[in-house]
């Protein structure tokens, strides 16, 4: 094995722990927030390997699939960074009995 095939086999442990790591955050959080954001870094996350899979096999078609998981994994964020406002501003207007 050269150098090369190091690098790409150290990223794929790096970002298979990075996608652990984020799942227990999903599982575990203490917060909604938290949560929304350990699932927009899984979908990162999800997008790094597609991408390093790419540059690995020499397949450039695979980058165009990453990039359509972007805009998908930025649409889902802003979604779910809309519901948790107006889930604050909900509970902001409720009297506490």
């Amino acid at each position: 094995m050269d150098l090369y095939s190091y690098a790409i086999s150290l990223v794929y442990v790096f970002l298979g722990l990075a996608l652990l790591i984020s799942l227990i955050r999903v599982i575990l959080g203490p917060t909604l927030p938290d949560r929304v954001v350990a699932l927009d870094l899984i979908a990162f996350v999800v997008i790094s390997l597609i991408a390093t899979y790419s540059i690995s096999s020499g397949h450039p078609v695979y980058l165009d699939v990453a990039i359509v998981l972007a805009l998908i994994a930025f649409l889902g964020t802003i979604a779910f960074s809309r519901f948790v406002l107006q889930r604050a501003e909900i509970q902001k207007e409720e009297p506490h009995a």
